[in-house]
């Protein structure tokens, strides 16, 4: 999601005045730019506060004294979930439920910890576990998406910027093809917003109905679950604004 950064050529001295006039506005940060200050503010107010309230809470030993992944393997368990491996991986906050291998990926901390944050990532991850088990159709959505948003994501500044820095001629569709990439990316960030909402509140109704975690703890687990859907929103924003100044970007050029 960073910044798009255009290339420019060395101008010719030749050149009519229009197009030194365009060269000079698509530099890397021309005004356009402006447009992603305020996605950019919040990503990293966001990415602070996850780390911030992850770091709190990881060191608030819950009272049950269960680890993150004793806590989701009683989840699975308690709703018949049995053909699900949870295992550890590296990496810090690096949690995820891979769908085509049926596995639930913990960081170390969480996996082996037994603090507020451990568990309330293990219940999370388990929670897109029950939202593929029931045919969640938000995360059907977002897996269908995912590979083609991968694709497109990697192919689509590449082609847009070429087609922006020679122009409008005969490889200005480059740009058209970059934009309609970029927005299989956008759509797949847009659609991470219920898919991830979604899970985080199957993960309180969880831990809450069975009685594995007190009443204050669950505020608590509820304070790591929304720091964490903060960085969600931060890049379907990032994102969207970024589309958003490709396609100013494009219309400026005709």
């Amino acid at each position: 999601m960073g910044s798009a950064r255009v290339a420019t050529d060395a101008a010719c001295r030749s050149e009519p005045p229009r197009q030194e006039r365009d060269r000079t506005m698509f530099m890397p940060f021309d005004a356009t730019f402006i447009l992603l200050i305020p996605a950019l503010i919040f990503a990293f107010w966001a990415q602070f506060k996850v780390q911030s309230t992850y770091q709190k809470y990881s060191k608030v030993r819950a009272a049950n004294g269960l680890t993150g992944r004793q806590m989701a393997a009683a989840i699975m368990t308690r709703n018949g979930v049995t053909d699900v491996t949870i295992e550890p991986v590296g990496g810090v906050l690096s949690d995820h439920y891979d769908p085509r291998v049926k596995k639930v990926r913990l960081s170390q901390q969480n996996y082996e910890g037994s603090s507020i944050a451990a568990i309330a990532v293990g219940a999370h991850e388990v929670g897109h576990v029950l939202q593929h088990a029931q045919g969640y159709f938000p995360l059907q959505i977002r897996s269908a998406l995912a590979p083609v948003a991968g694709f497109g994501s990697m192919l689509a500044f590449p082609l847009f910027f070429i087609g922006l820095v020679f122009g409008a001629g005969q490889l200005g569709w480059l740009m058209d093809l970059g934009i309609i990439f970029f927005t299989g990316a956008v759509l797949f960030q847009l659609v991470t917003l219920p898919v991830e909402f979604d899970a985080s509140r199957r993960a309180l109704a969880q831990i809450t109905e069975s009685g594995a975690v007190r009443p204050e703890e669950v505020g608590m687990a509820k304070k790591v679950l929304d720091a964490a859907a903060l960085t969600y929103v931060a890049a379907a924003a990032m994102a969207a604004l970024q589309l958003l100044r490709m396609i100013l970007l494009r219309n400026s050029r005709d």
